[in-house]
Formats: C-alpha cells, sequence, structure tokens
C-alpha cells in the first residue's frame, strides 16, 4: 500500500510539472485602479490563486471545526451533569402534602 501511494504521489507530481512547463506563457496582470503587473508567467498567477484559495477554504473549514468542538464539549458537560442528576437524585427538602395539590373534601 506504500508503494502505490509513493507511485501516485510521483504520478500527481509529473502531471503538476508537465502543467507547469506547458503554461510558462507572460501574461499580464490587472488589479484595482488601473495597478497591473506584466510580464508574469501564467503558472505563478494559477499556483498564487489556488493558494489563495486554499488558504480561505481552510480559513473557513477551521472555524468551523471550532465551532464544532465549542458544541461537543458543552454537551459533555451537559452529559456528565445529567448522569451526576441520575446517580443522585434531588430529594425534596420540604414535601408537599397531597392535600395541598388535590383536597380531598371541599370546605
Amino acid at each position: 500500500m506504500r508503494y502505490l501511494v509513493w507511485v501516485l504521489r510521483l504520478l500527481v507530481f509529473v502531471v503538476v510539472l508537465l502543467f507547469a512547463l506547458k503554461n510558462t506563457e507572460p501574461v499580464k496582470v490587472s488589479f484595482f485602479a488601473d495597478y497591473a503587473l506584466a510580464n508574469v508567467p501564467l503558472i505563478v498567477v494559477m499556483l498564487v490563486a489556488f493558494l489563495l484559495g486554499l488558504m480561505l477554504g481552510l480559513l473557513l473549514m477551521v472555524l468551523h471545526v471550532m465551532r464544532k468542538k465549542r458544541e461537543i464539549t458543552k454537551l459533555k458537560r451537559d452529559v456528565a451533569q445529567l448522569k451526576d442528576k441520575l446517580k443522585n437524585p434531588e430529594v425534596p427538602a420540604d414535601p408537599v402534602a397531597a392535600e395541598t395539590i388535590a383536597p380531598l373534601a371541599p370546605l
């Protein structure tokens, strides 16, 4: 299995390398306010766009994971409290007489 993973990694590396070698034409990259970069290799532009998208995706994923971890921690705490209540049920300090809830006879 290890060899298969390394073969797949090598194959992906070769494909990406060939893709990069085929996309070396210079392009003009225009930004806002008439700011532009000229003669930037196309593969560099594509790589920067890919890395920015990857970082944004990872940031969103980390925020989602942190929110889920907080929720799991809260739920575990709630479960522990409920288990504690099951083990040690609370006995009312002042028991209420049945007559106060439902009188036996009207006056």
